[in-house]
């Protein structure tokens, strides 16, 4: 880690950005200043934010600062997931290795395609032909 014991890192997903401070600590992960349980609730949500920390053997370790913008409550989950697994890769080598290997440091590109002019109100909608 840095000298301030703080590492920095950005995680992106379709629209949403989330910017993540991680520091040694108790173990809490806020959102937008709030607990990130009450921010991404249910089972399988948990699973994925805590799947970083799992894997690096760090849980309650770390305690993060996560402030997240843009994008829907999945596209911002996967952000958020993203931006720890970097901060996490700048602490150690190891867990850069660990966490590459499990596609976490991986930036989903997909994102939503653009509307062309000319055609109908959608991306890939095409105008209807008359047929007589």
């Amino acid at each position: 880690m840095k000298a301030n014991h703080t590492m920095q890192a950005v995680g992106r997903r379709k629209e949403a950005i989330a910017r993540v401070r991680l520091m040694e600590g108790q173990g809490q992960v806020t959102v937008n200043g709030k607990p990130i349980a009450e921010v991404f609730r249910g089972p399988i949500k948990q699973k994925a934010y805590q799947k970083p920390f799992e894997l690096t053997k760090t849980f309650g370790k770390y305690t993060a600062s996560v402030k997240v913008v843009g994008g829907g409550s999945a596209s911002q989950l996967q952000a958020v997931v993203h931006g720890i697994s970097r901060s996490l890769a700048g602490v150690s080598t190891d867990f850069r290795d660990v966490l590459k290997d499990h596609g976490l440091l991986t930036r989903d590109a997909r994102v939503k395609e653009r509307r062309k002019y000319g055609l109908a109100h959608k991306a890939r909608a095409k105008k209807q032909s008359p047929k007589r």
